[in-house]
């Protein structure tokens, strides 16, 4: 009987443990993505010169029967030397080329968009 009883506290520990990890996790995503929202906020609207340098995908999830959700991520190099990447849209990352020129326009690290320059 005693066993019983030790092997239940463990498992109720062991579930009250992994709620609290779960909990913490979710409340630690919400307040970072506050934050990250409030920094772009605050942050001015720049607008420089610049070239795209390098485009990347990222993809998770699509094993099974879930579906697959695509990131989408251009690299731009400033005048100053100075790399930049911004999370864009997937129709956004269609219009971007490497190797483009133009006049990128962002706030912190969100993308607001890029005029090509006509040579």
């Amino acid at each position: 009987m005693m066993l019983d009883d030790t092997l239940f506290d463990f498992g109720f520990v062991f579930i009250v443990i992994i709620f609290v990890i779960i909990i913490g996790a979710i409340i630690y995503a919400i307040v970072s993505g506050i934050s990250t929202w409030n920094k772009n906020n605050n942050s001015p609207i720049l607008e420089v010169e610049s070239k795209v340098v390098t485009k990347r995908m990222e993809i998770s999830g699509g094993s099974g029967d879930s579906s697959a959700h695509t990131s989408y991520y251009v690299t731009f190099e400033l005048v100053s030397g100075d790399r930049l990447e911004l999370m864009v849209n997937g129709q956004q990352y269609g219009q971007l080329v490497e190797g483009d020129s133009g006049v990128l326009k962002f706030q912190g690290t969100r993308y607001l968009g890029f005029a090509r320059s006509v040579a």
